[in-house]
């Protein structure tokens, strides 16, 4: 009962951060690991949190008429090719690689997230190109490991879209579901998944989705970029295992 109970409250904290600003797999994946699952079966079990969450945050936005379905849907199209092939190269994901990524990610986030978003900068055609190779990007790495998903891709519409991060956050859960259902298929497929842990997490992140949502609606983007800024430094300073 007290895994169980735990494991549902770090999916509620994850949920939350994730649909604020990202790095919510950070805390479930080593949960999930702590409970005995490799690091293949953690990734893919943690799908399954990723799927139910988003669900509830798009409800949660819906609840606060906010919505962007024909635009998100669009932008989702160019993230599945990446994602499937993400998933595929994940089954047989090593450690050290995972860290190496994930700090490179980090750093260019951090860097990203403070610099002026360009209000001239080439011909639209130009731009709906490197959006949707970022966005390609973004699929793949998502399919991959999952793990800052959020921040990449936050950036990726923050810059190259060049949307608020209340919008960001509204197109964000909506791609991240997309993406995620043929990456999870892969991943059962492939007998890399727990479905009583991952239902478990589900719960627990679809609260912390839900609660996001609304807070993103009615606190808007100054809340959002202080809970993106702790979220990196939270997982900037686990990479360099300061705790």
């Amino acid at each position: 009962m007290l895994q169980i109970f735990s494991l549902f409250m770090v999916g509620t904290i994850a949920g939350f951060m994730n649909v604020l600003a990202g790095g919510g797999s950070s805390l479930t994946l080593p949960a999930l690991i702590l409970l005995g699952l490799d690091g293949a079966t953690a990734n893919g079990t943690n799908r399954i949190a990723i799927v139910i969450q988003n669900i509830f945050a798009i409800g949660g936005f819906q609840q606060n008429n906010k919505n962007e379905f024909g635009d998100s849907l669009k932008f989702s199209l160019f993230t599945l090719p990446g994602a499937i092939i993400g998933a595929l190269v994940a089954v047989n994901l090593q450690d050290a690689w995972f860290k190496r990524i994930l700090s490179l990610v980090i750093v260019f986030v951090i860097i990203s997230m403070f610099l002026p978003r360009p209000r001239h900068a080439g011909a639209k055609t130009s731009k709906k190109l490197w959006l949707y190779l970022a966005l390609f990007g973004v699929g793949f790495y998502g399919g991959f490991i999952q793990v800052g998903v959020g921040f990449i891709l936050m950036a990726t519409l923050f810059h190259l879209a060049q949307f608020d991060l209340v919008r960001v956050n509204v197109y964000k859960v909506f791609i991240v579901l997309i993406y995620t259902l043929p990456a999870l298929a892969v991943f059962i497929a492939s007998g890399n998944v727990n479905f009583i842990w991952g239902l478990i997490l589900a719960a627990g992140n679809g609260l912390g989705g839900w609660l996001g949502a609304h807070v993103t609606i009615r606190k808007g983007e100054k809340v959002i970029r202080m809970v993106l800024i702790a979220a990196l430094l939270f997982m900037s300073a686990k990479m360099l295992n300061w705790f």
